[in-house]
């Protein structure tokens, strides 16, 4: 138990502290509701009813959209995009795909290789790109449930100060929408880009995000 716990760590404690923010959400998102149907003289709802809720879904989805897409947006662009003196980066030679030596792929898998990865055909192309496949369907189901999720919460608020409610193409159109949308894109961009070029010049001891100490400034890559 000591070592499964001490080998999947990382994983084990983002994966605790997702669930306590996502339980903090749904209790103080709970309660604010509340005063906010309250002060409007609707009728309040239980902690079940609040999180199976639109208004709970939108703000769960409108997050997870946007970390996805910054994911995804990061592994593609540093397919083909250098940054030097950033250990975020790839070395400055490596841009593109590689070759199957380096990728150790086909003639050159080894025998701990990935099954498919010594294939060819469809399934070396989807197991070589399977991390961007998988994150970009989670990006466009969580942006798909956002959208649905929000022109439900909208249409629930028009509904209650009697005005006009939107379909579904209409919200996705709407200023609503993409003031939301765009609100959570632009930090995530701020945060990734901020990353790649403070870890040109600063350092953490220890961390596989920061290039060694002693590292010279335009050292590129975690190895430096």
């Amino acid at each position: 138990m000591k070592k499964t716990l001490r080998e999947n760590g990382l994983g084990l404690f983002f994966g605790l502290i997702f669930l306590l923010a996502l339980l903090g959400q749904a209790l103080t998102g709970h309660a604010l509701y509340n005063e906010e149907q309250l002060s409007a003289g609707f009728p309040t709802v239980s902690l079940g009813q609040y999180v199976t809720s639109a208004s709970f879904g939108v703000d769960v989805a409108e997050n997870w959209q946007s970390e996805y897409l910054q994911f995804l947006l990061y592994i593609v662009a540093t397919v083909w995009l250098v940054q030097k003196g950033s250990p975020e980066s790839k070395e400055l030679d490596k841009i593109g795909p590689e070759t199957d030596k380096e990728q150790l792929t086909g003639d050159y898998a080894t025998s701990r290789s990935p099954a498919w990865a010594k294939l060819s055909g469809w399934r070396h192309q989807v197991f070589a790109n399977s991390l961007v496949l998988v994150m970009g369907s989670i990006f466009f189901l969580s942006w798909f449930a956002q959208s649905v999720a929000g022109v439900s919460a909208y249409n629930e608020k028009q509904v209650q100060d009697l005005q006009d409610t939107l379909t579904w193409g209409q919200y996705v159109l709407s200023p609503e929408f993409w003031n939301r949308t765009l609100q959570n894109w632009q930090s995530e961009f701020l945060a990734v880009g901020s990353m790649v070029v403070l870890s040109i010049y600063l350092r953490q001891r220890g961390s596989p995000e920061s290039k060694p100490v002693g590292a010279a400034h335009e050292a590129t890559g975690t190895t430096g």
